[in-house]
Protein backbone atom coordinates (compact mmCIF):
# COMPACT_ATOMS: atom_id res chain seq x y z
CA UNK A 1 0.00 0.00 0.00
CA UNK A 2 2.60 2.69 1.15
CA UNK A 3 5.07 1.84 -1.88
CA UNK A 4 1.80 2.23 -4.19
CA UNK A 5 0.82 5.41 -2.63
CA UNK A 6 4.65 6.26 -3.34
CA UNK A 7 4.87 6.11 -6.71
CA UNK A 8 1.64 7.62 -6.82
CA UNK A 9 3.29 11.00 -5.56
CA UNK A 10 6.25 10.22 -7.97
CA UNK A 11 4.29 10.99 -10.78
CA UNK A 12 2.32 13.23 -9.54
CA UNK A 13 5.00 15.69 -8.52
CA UNK A 14 6.57 15.16 -11.97
CA UNK A 15 3.48 17.50 -13.27
CA UNK A 16 4.27 20.93 -13.45
CA UNK A 17 1.61 21.96 -11.54
CA UNK A 18 2.45 20.06 -8.93
CA UNK A 19 6.32 20.39 -8.35
CA UNK A 20 5.18 21.16 -4.60
CA UNK A 21 4.25 17.76 -4.00
CA UNK A 22 7.91 16.68 -4.02
CA UNK A 23 8.86 18.99 -1.33
CA UNK A 24 6.36 18.29 1.05
CA UNK A 25 7.06 14.50 0.74
CA UNK A 26 10.39 14.58 1.86
CA UNK A 27 11.88 14.10 -1.62
CA UNK A 28 13.36 18.10 -1.10
CA UNK A 29 17.09 18.87 -0.62
CA UNK A 30 18.50 19.25 2.60
CA UNK A 31 18.87 23.14 3.36
CA UNK A 32 21.87 24.14 5.48
CA UNK A 33 21.69 24.56 9.26
CA UNK A 34 21.54 27.98 10.66
CA UNK A 35 24.37 28.82 12.26
CA UNK A 36 23.89 29.88 15.68
CA UNK A 37 25.12 32.78 18.27
CA UNK A 38 25.28 31.28 21.60
CA UNK A 39 26.34 32.98 25.33
CA UNK A 40 27.26 30.14 27.95
CA UNK A 41 26.78 32.12 31.21
CA UNK A 42 28.22 29.82 34.63
CA UNK A 43 28.54 30.87 37.98
CA UNK A 44 29.60 27.20 39.20
CA UNK A 45 33.56 27.58 40.63
CA UNK A 46 37.05 25.44 41.03
CA UNK A 47 34.94 23.48 44.82
CA UNK A 48 32.67 21.64 41.91
CA UNK A 49 35.34 20.82 38.89
CA UNK A 50 32.51 18.89 37.16
CA UNK A 51 29.70 21.05 37.35
CA UNK A 52 32.38 24.23 36.69
CA UNK A 53 33.57 22.52 33.24
CA UNK A 54 30.48 22.22 31.39
CA UNK A 55 30.37 26.00 30.15
CA UNK A 56 33.50 24.93 28.40
CA UNK A 57 32.74 21.98 27.39
CA UNK A 58 29.56 22.91 25.86
CA UNK A 59 31.02 25.42 24.35
CA UNK A 60 33.75 23.52 22.96
CA UNK A 61 31.06 21.09 21.29
CA UNK A 62 28.86 23.88 19.83
CA UNK A 63 31.77 25.77 18.40
CA UNK A 64 32.73 22.22 17.08
CA UNK A 65 29.21 22.00 15.40
CA UNK A 66 30.13 25.68 13.69
CA UNK A 67 28.11 27.54 16.41
CA UNK A 68 29.53 31.34 17.04
CA UNK A 69 30.27 31.02 21.10
CA UNK A 70 30.94 33.25 23.92
CA UNK A 71 31.28 32.17 27.25
CA UNK A 72 30.33 34.43 30.52
CA UNK A 73 31.79 33.70 33.85
CA UNK A 74 30.34 34.68 37.03
CA UNK A 75 30.93 34.76 40.73
CA UNK A 76 33.31 31.81 41.78
CA UNK A 77 34.06 30.87 38.00
CA UNK A 78 36.29 34.22 37.93
CA UNK A 79 38.62 31.81 39.45
CA UNK A 80 38.75 29.33 36.56
CA UNK A 81 40.64 31.72 34.57
CA UNK A 82 44.03 31.55 36.87
CA UNK A 83 46.91 29.26 35.71
CA UNK A 84 46.94 27.66 39.05
CA UNK A 85 43.17 27.28 39.28
CA UNK A 86 42.61 25.23 35.38
CA UNK A 87 45.65 23.00 35.89
CA UNK A 88 43.75 21.39 38.64
CA UNK A 89 41.15 20.84 37.15
CA UNK A 90 39.47 17.46 36.46
CA UNK A 91 35.60 17.07 35.91
CA UNK A 92 34.75 13.89 36.41
CA UNK A 93 34.07 11.83 32.77
CA UNK A 94 35.60 14.42 31.00
CA UNK A 95 39.24 15.78 30.21
CA UNK A 96 40.88 17.79 32.03
CA UNK A 97 39.97 21.43 32.11
CA UNK A 98 43.36 22.59 30.72
CA UNK A 99 42.39 20.41 27.11
CA UNK A 100 39.27 21.80 26.67
CA UNK A 101 40.79 25.55 27.18
CA UNK A 102 43.16 25.18 25.08
CA UNK A 103 40.68 23.70 22.13
CA UNK A 104 38.92 26.62 22.73
CA UNK A 105 41.53 28.88 22.59
CA UNK A 106 41.87 27.13 19.14
CA UNK A 107 38.65 27.77 17.89
CA UNK A 108 38.91 31.35 19.45
CA UNK A 109 35.90 31.22 21.76
CA UNK A 110 36.06 34.48 23.98
CA UNK A 111 35.60 34.03 27.20
CA UNK A 112 34.61 37.10 29.73
CA UNK A 113 34.62 37.00 33.56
Amino acid sequence: MQSERRSFLTRLSALPFLGWLSASSGMAQVEPKKRLKIMMKSAWGSDDPTRASFAFIHGLALAEAGHEVQIFLTGEATYLMRKSTVDAMYPVGWPPLRETLDKLVIKRVPIFS
